[in-house]
């Protein structure tokens, strides 16, 4: 079977080195163009690029999806089947191309979690599971036929850095199962029940501002789903402080409301409150709370 590979970021290596592992002819990657990245401003490819090159993959980084240009490549290819996962919207008239059509890999079990951010958003919201979806491309995002589902536990401990990784090593396997599957013949395609649907939008710089009045767990949860990155954060005398680890604990103090001993940190909330145990300065490193307080007052 000949796949075109569409993806962009490290999660996306993942199940592309799981394809080329199991055998699978990938006979093209398509993946975003090169782009600044961090301080330097570097123009540097994106991690499925970089891994397609050096697999010796031909490489495509179309400016624009819907070119005729981009459309032709394709079609020289003669596909039987494409696979995205974690790349842009693909127009009806790329993703129909292929002989068995296209199937996206998406972080959650869908209808939940629909949009640009189910994992963090999982997390966010305090669920306990959440899962991987494998669904044939439609023109409404992320409202295809579903071939296959997995679930996957969160554990208190889990941040979004922890659980990306384990979604990334559970959806290479679920990836390989539905190329399977398609290979067999022998599925029926499970329609998503809208009513159930419930949104994932992109994570934004009002998404990481914490609300002290919010409740200590809900806060919590908010830094789990947004460590390592991008990060969320509070503005204190004009300063920014990212937090990244905390801990609900039974303690009363005023939402907003920092307390300090010689090597703890301590937020009121509007309920309960929190333990720092992360914390980054503007313009610093990350650090423990114990670090912290050796240069620093809240």
């Amino acid at each position: 079977m000949k796949i075109v590979f569409f993806g962009t970021p490290a999660i996306a290596v993942t199940v592309l080195e799981a394809l080329i592992g199991a055998g699978e002819t990938i006979s093209a990657v398509v993946t975003v163009p090169d782009k600044e990245q961090g301080r330097g401003k570097k123009i540097l490819p994106s991690p499925v690029k970089e891994f397609a090159v050096k697999a010796n993959i031909p490489v495509f980084q179309p400016e624009k999806l819907r070119s005729e240009e981009f459309a032709e490549q394709l079609r020289a290819i003669q596909a039987d089947l494409f696979i995205v996962v974690a790349f842009k919207i693909l127009p009806p008239h790329i993703f129909d191309l292929p002989r068995y059509g296209s199937f996206n890999l998406h972080g959650s079990l869908l209808p939940k979690y629909r949009g640009a951010a189910p994992i963090q958003w999982a997390l966010i919201n305090g669920e306990k599971t959440t899962g991987l979806t494998t669904f044939r491309l439609a023109e409404k995002v992320d409202t295809g036929n579903i071939y296959l589902r997995t679930e996957v536990a969160i554990q208190d401990e889990d941040n979004f850095g922890s659980l990306y990784e384990k979604m990334a090593k559970a959806g290479a396997k679920l990836v390989l199962d539905t190329v399977n599957l398609i290979k067999s013949g022998n599925f029926r395609l499970q329609p998503q029940d809208n009513s159930l649907a419930t949104p994932a939008p992109k994570i934004t710089r009002e998404t990481c501002e914490i609300d002290f009045y919010n409740t200590a767990l809900s806060i919590h949860n908010l830094v789990r789903g947004l460590s390592p990155y991008p990060g969320a954060f509070f503005i204190k005398d004009g300063k920014q402080f990212k937090i990244f680890k905390t801990r609900v604990v039974e303690k009363s103090l005023k939402p907003g409301e920092f307390e300090t001993t010689k090597h703890k940190i301590f937020a009121g909330t509007g309920e309960n409150s929190l333990e720092i145990l992360e914390i980054q300065p503007e313009g610093k490193r990350k650090m423990t709370a114990d670090e912290f307080l050796r240069g620093y007052i809240l």
